[in-house]
């Protein structure tokens, strides 16, 4: 059976944890996914590293948007700000995040605040919410070729420091992937 790729919109606090964010990009790379997001968004993601981060510069972080446009094919959704007002959320400050998903024909719409995407909010607009965690995981049962060379690729790209696979798993499971890392685990040996 075909793999076809679903049309994936991000939030911000998916795209923060560096590598959270560097794992999607090489699985977006390798056609797992169409990667999509909004200036809104980067907005958001760019803030927060900043906050946090003290040693990143703005212009770091804007590198790393200018990146990760460059590199995920029509990624970047603007237009969708008319959609904006006919939309209720829980958290009114997520509603450019659901307005560009339904711009773009999104199916799915990952982040951490579930909460703040409720199911019934978003089926009408046949998007699925769901936590970055699950969505890898479903990946990894779906195409574990597609995504153990991905994650390959990105752990080998990682070079201060390199990371064998053991501490490149935990990496990622502080950054809230436990199911997914769990899944990974079984295919140690391509990672």
């Amino acid at each position: 059976m075909a793999y076809s790729a679903p049309v994936v919109f991000f939030d911000a606090c998916v795209l923060y944890p560096a590598a959270l964010r560097s794992l999607l990009m090489y699985m977006a790379a390798d056609g797992l996914f169409l990667a999509r997001w909004s200036n809104p968004v980067h907005e958001e993601w760019m803030r927060a590293l900043l906050k946090h981060r003290p040693d990143i510069t703005r212009r770091q972080a804007e590198r790393i948007r200018d990146l990760m446009n460059q590199n995920a094919a029509d990624s970047l959704v603007s237009g969708f700000e008319h959609r904006i007002t006919d939309l209720a959320l829980p958290d009114q400050s997520d509603l450019h995040v659901l307005a560009a998903a339904i711009h773009c024909r999104a199916s799915v719409i990952v982040t951490f605040n579930l909460k703040h995407f409720p199911v019934l909010a978003l089926e009408q607009y046949d998007i699925e919410p769901r936590g970055p965690d699950d969505f890898i995981r479903v990946l990894v049962e779906t195409v574990p070729d597609l995504v153990c060379r991905a994650a390959r690729r990105h752990r080998l790209s990682l070079k201060a420091p390199p990371m064998g696979v053991d501490a490149y798993l935990q990496n990622l499971e502080v950054c809230g992937t436990v199911k997914a890392v769990k899944a990974l685990r079984g295919f140690h040996a391509g990672l």
